[in-house]
């Protein structure tokens, strides 16, 4: 049996738990991702939404993403912490690498949105990459 995936904002308010195993975690370099996390890029693992439990209340943003497909980021409306982002209809959800209780459950796999990277940053070598999203 899989212990519970754990994790939440910085000042407690909001808290997940997920049934099951991490899946790949990948860097976006998009440039939404930057401003969404005030850093060079976001590292998110993916999940099955249907499997996470999030309590407290979490604020939200919607916006067409860089693919063109509303995509809706979810922070804690106390501290401002980063949580996850949820297309609709999709069956995953991108929990943020920070955010989780156990950071060794994080393993990056990919990195998307490679023609945006800002070239001061670097991951680690090795990674499936993608100029744009998975799918182009």
């Amino acid at each position: 049996m899989t212990a519970a995936i754990t994790g939440g904002c910085l000042c407690g308010g909001v808290r997940f738990s997920y049934d099951g195993a991490a899946g790949p975690a990948s860097y976006c370099h998009c440039v939404d991702c930057r401003r969404a996390t005030g850093g060079p890029f976001a590292v998110s693992v993916r999940l099955d939404a249907a499997r996470l439990t999030v309590t407290g209340a979490t604020a939200s943003h919607t916006k067409a993403s860089d693919a063109g497909s509303p995509i809706t980021r979810h922070f804690c409306p106390a501290c401002g912490s980063p949580l996850f982002t949820h297309t609709a209809g999709a069956p995953t959800a991108y929990v943020k690498a920070g955010a989780f209780d156990d950071p060794a459950l994080v393993r990056p796999a990919l990195e998307i949105w490679t023609q945006s990277r800002v070239p001061w940053a670097q991951v680690p070598e090795g990674l499936e990459h993608h100029p744009r999203d998975r799918n182009g």
